[in-house]
């Protein structure tokens, strides 16, 4: 696996530090393919994934798209005054692993005809569904997983963000009929190195290599 897409179940779930941690452990580069705004301290999530993954500057690609207003990137672009051209939604070509972080959930629209989840469909790459694990979580985990496998989208699996929910967290991979890369739990204080060892405490890299 060349290139790994990480999306959501929502937003604001902790998509872009599990993205972070996944791109660190693999010596990877990463690339968000459309930026929306900032957060509260004017960051993106590129800036997040330069603070939290501990990788060098050369591994991070410019996006395709860097938007002023924080929203949903199809209104995003418009109130910007710019259109998102899927010609330019290419994976870029790069020596070893990439890691693509979407924005908030699969069926985030591009524009007012495309779906995040359309172009992970031209793309073919596999795809990490990150899931909270607070009330919700079922409905929108399957959900999620229904859209992506509808597309032929190629799941890897769901990677959980949370305090542990056992019983959401099975039966998620059960009856979405997909494989429980682990969970990724709060971690405090949140840095490079304690991210990196929460990770390699939780998941099993070989999942994302093999």
């Amino acid at each position: 696996m060349n290139t790994i897409v990480v999306t959501g179940t929502d937003t604001d779930i902790g998509k872009t530090v599990f993205a972070a941690a996944l791109a660190g452990a693999l010596g990877a580069h990463y690339w968000k393919p459309v930026q929306a705004g900032t957060d509260d301290e004017g960051r993106t999530d590129r800036d997040r994934v330069i603070e939290l993954s501990g990788l060098p500057q050369d591994r991070f690609v410019p996006s395709a798209y860097d938007l002023a207003t924080p929203a949903s990137p199809h209104i995003a672009a418009e109130i910007d005054g710019v259109t998102i051209d899927p010609a330019r939604l290419v994976l870029p070509a790069v020596e070893g692993p990439l890691v693509v972080e979407g924005a908030g959930g699969a069926l985030v629209p591009l524009t007012r005809d495309l779906l995040y989840a359309d172009v992970f469909a031209t793309w073919g790459a596999p795809v990490v569904l990150v899931a909270r694990t607070a009330l919700g979580t079922i409905n929108h985990s399957l959900l999620s997983i229904e859209a992506l496998r509808s597309r032929g989208v190629p799941i890897l699996g769901v990677a959980f963000v949370g305090d542990a929910v056992e019983d959401s967290e099975t039966i998620i991979a059960a009856m979405g009929k997909v494989k429980r890369l682990g969970r990724l739990p709060f971690v405090d204080p949140l840095d490079a190195a304690t991210l990196a060892a929460a990770f390699g405490e939780n998941f099993d890299l070989q999942d994302f290599r093999a």
